[in-house]
């Protein structure tokens, strides 16, 4: 378990999380999640911690509407998401992309778990990941 530090483009949204990125990260083909090209690691709420810019912050949900995606509203970069799940409870989606100080050698060890989020099936992976 390591405490990262992270933040959209401009730096108006700041944040932290107790992550462990050995327990694997993922990446989802559903429509949203494909287009923000969405890469993340999930913790529980309990260990994320906004530091600074919710004041900044926007959130975008879609279709049915269970997940908030939220992103800067200065600079539009996509920081994280929330949503609840039967094994973390309430959890924040980490998108690894705003880590400030996760090195690319962490980022290349992480494990990544595929979601079927486009036909709604969050237990077996797709066909098909190699554009995720």
């Amino acid at each position: 378990m390591k405490t990262y530090h992270g933040s959209c483009h401009c730096k108006s949204v700041q944040f932290e999380a107790d992550i462990d990125l050995g327990r694997g990260t993922i990446k989802c083909n559903c429509t949203i999640c494909t287009k923000m090209r969405f890469w993340a690691v999930q913790v529980p709420s309990s260990t994320f911690r906004l530091v600074r810019g919710a004041d900044a912050l926007r959130e975008y949900r879609y279709a049915t509407r269970r997940d908030a995606h939220y992103f800067c509203g200065r600079c539009g970069i996509n920081t994280f998401s929330t949503g609840e799940s039967p094994a973390l409870g309430p959890f924040h989606a980490v998108v690894l992309a705003c880590l400030d100080d996760a090195t690319p050698e962490e980022l290349a060890a992480a494990p990544v778990r595929y979601l079927d989020g486009r036909n709604d099936n969050w237990v077996t992976p797709p066909a098909e990941v190699h554009h995720l």
